[in-house]
């Protein structure tokens, strides 16, 4: 194909795309002034309903938002699902191309969007330059789910698709057996979800590479905002052979990534030197007995300082 980088400007030199739109948009929904307030209020309502519809992708149904490609029969799509759909229009199965419908980009631009989580209680309006940036860290997203590698929104999604081991109350004593711990897979660990103080926590146990031998970490995530998190404290500890390690920190809320704690080494580190010394016997096998709880932390009321609520 010549047209390689085709940009749709060519019938908009010198004249503001926005007063086309307008004037298209609202061209069609003028009628003879009447009495009727519900014909009034219906008429005004048509306009941003079709601007919204015009940016909503035909193959995610999401908001478009530049850079937004077209074919040349004009069917748009976002550059999300350009390359989903290998380049073909979903509408006419015309080749796409690199053409950019920039009249459309610059109407996105100009318009104020509801947050995407709006049916789910967030109230916000925004700017399109702002409207992702909010969606990012908006408190009413949904909590992605804390299994390694997984993008899926979770408590019966863990247990009947993850078959992930499910415990009530505040303590846990694991433990961990590899026949071969000199061989470590990028993601060899466990998780386990404990429901405690009316919360969901999840208890991560994983080896992985760091340089040129395994490491072992244990953390755990909490099922809820990083501020909800801060009210909650845990311990772990490991050992064997007459010595022990201990951790005690703050729960990390899984708006974090699990790459981003596990990378932050925000846990009960256990080299391997040390894992095998704690496993005792020929040290050929790897076995670790892991302990904790979990507790609340309870503001006093006279002092101001935090006191432990420990769960029974």
């Amino acid at each position: 194909m010549e047209s390689d980088s085709i940009e749709c400007i060519s019938s908009l030199d010198g004249i503001d795309v926005n007063e086309i739109v307008h004037s298209q948009l609202f061209s069609s929904s003028k009628t003879p002034h009447n009495n009727n307030n519900n014909n009034k209020n219906n008429n005004s309502l048509r306009p941003a309903t079709s601007v919204h519809e015009l940016l909503e992708c035909p193959v995610c149904t999401n908001s478009m938002y530049p850079p937004i490609h077209q074919c040349h029969n004009g069917h748009t799509i976002c550059s999300t699902c350009k390359e989903r759909v290998h380049n073909r229009c979903p509408t006419c199965r015309q080749e796409l191309g690199d053409i950019r419908c920039l009249a459309l980009e610059k109407v996105a631009e100009s318009l104020e969007l509801r947050c995407k989580y709006g049916s789910l209680g967030c109230p916000e309006i925004f700017p399109y330059y702002s409207k992702l940036k909010h969606e990012a860290m908006c408190n009413f997203r949904p909590y992605n789910c804390p299994y390694a590698g997984s993008e899926c929104s979770m408590v019966a999604h863990l247990r009947d698709d993850h078959k992930v081991d499910m415990h009530s109350g505040c303590t846990f004593n694991h433990r961990y057996v590899k026949s071969n711990p000199r061989e470590v897979e990028n993601a060899t660990w466990m998780l386990t979800v404990f429901n405690c103080f009316g919360q969901y926590f999840c208890l991560h146990f994983e080896a992985f590479q760091l340089g040129v031998a395994p490491l072992y970490m244990a953390f755990l995530r909490f099922m809820g905002d990083e501020t909800d998190a801060r009210n909650y404290s845990y311990s772990l500890e490991v050992g064997g052979n007459g010595r022990k390690l201990i951790w005690e920190g703050t729960p990390r809320s899984i708006r974090d990534s699990h790459r981003k704690v596990r990378d932050s080494h925000d846990g009960l580190i256990i080299q391997r030197n040390m894992a095998l010394f704690f496993s005792g016997g020929d040290r050929k096998e790897l076995k670790l007995r892991v302990t904790g709880k979990i507790w609340k932390e309870q503001q006093n009321p006279d002092g101001g300082a935090c006191i432990p609520n420990l769960c029974s």
